[in-house]
């Protein structure tokens, strides 16, 4: 008599595949990403997988080494720290991080020169191995994935014709800056200026020309102001400067030497007189939030043009 397949499903029910020890080695050796065996320590107790020879160089030399033989102080450290989080919640624990050839010990300079990104999945088990807690620690290289994902959040909080940061991205900067302000009274200048007379320009000369200047403008920007500055474009012809660690009384010597530069540079490179105006403003304890700040940035602008445009006031 042929069983029935409701007769099939029922005695398959609570089966249960045994596996050997030499079989699961193997099943284990063959995952496509590296799993680690980490104990509390930071010690290399075992290492499988890692077969996808595409990202995973071969890791058995690891086997038996502490994370502070192999990583740089600062990057080993990080590790055992995330292997104490996952210890203490017996929670998959999930992270990201990067290595570069600076990070391994041996490798500073033949190593790759840009970091490679992984998630690691790290899971405490229920056994101790060789007299310590210890976790598994499932590595997956997301370096591809990361590079699609910065280049879209790169699209969308960049303004697509002077390449500085977007009115949304400046508002998060702002904020960040803000806390920071708060709670570790870090000063933060905040410089808001635009073009004199831009319609003119944009009517006269034609919108390309408006462009170009505004592209100008933002070279010039990237040549005389800090690398920490952040630069943003705020609409139309109006940018925004926000200078970390910045009083407004070096804010204002920054402030005035780009308003004489940009002039002579845009004469020198376009042929056109092109003057700005702006307004800079500083954190102050009585702020209740970072739009405070920019309210007052944009007094000084109206004030500066009030007076006869190219000028600078401090609000």
């Amino acid at each position: 008599m042929t069983a029935s397949p409701e007769r099939l499903a029922e005695n398959d029910v609570g089966r249960e595949t045994i596996f050997s020890g030499e079989q699961l080695f193997f099943i284990l050796s063959t995952l496509p990403d590296p799993c680690f065996i980490l104990t509390r320590s930071g010690r290399y107790a075992a290492i499988f997988g890692g077969k996808d020879t595409r990202y995973y160089h071969d890791g058995s030399g690891l086997v038996g080494r502490n994370v502070y033989e192999v990583l740089q102080f600062e990057k080993a450290h990080r590790f055992v720290r995330e292997i104490e989080k996952a210890l203490a919640s017996r929670a998959l624990h999930v992270v990201e991080y990067s290595l570069s050839g600076s990070d391994i010990k041996g490798l500073e300079s033949a190593g790759p020169d840009h970091p490679i990104w992984f998630e690691g999945r790290v899971q405490a088990l229920g056994f101790q191995v060789e007299g310590e807690d210890a976790v598994i620690w499932v590595a997956s290289n997301i370096t591809e994935k990361n590079a699609v994902e910065n280049q879209l959040r790169h699209q969308s909080e960049t303004d697509a014709l002077t390449g500085f940061f977007n009115r949304r991205k400046l508002m998060d900067v702002l904020g960040l800056k803000f806390e920071l302000f708060r709670d570790e009274h870090i000063p933060t200048s905040v410089l808001m200026f635009d073009v004199d007379n831009f319609k003119t320009v944009n009517d006269e000369l034609g919108h390309a020309v408006g462009d170009a200047v505004l592209q100008a403008i933002a070279g010039i920007c990237r040549q005389q102001l800090r690398k920490t500055d952040f630069l943003a474009r705020l609409g139309g012809d109006e940018f925004v400067v926000v200078m970390p660690a910045t009083r407004r009384e070096h804010g204002i010597v920054i402030a005035n030497r780009l308003r004489q530069r940009i002039p002579s540079d845009l004469r020198e490179t376009l042929g056109y007189h092109v003057t700005i105006s702006g307004g800079l403003g500083e954190f102050q304890e009585a702020d209740t939030s970072f739009e405070d700040v920019l309210k007052r940035a944009d007094e000084g602008l109206y004030r500066s043009k009030r007076a006869g445009r190219d000028q600078m006031s401090i609000a």
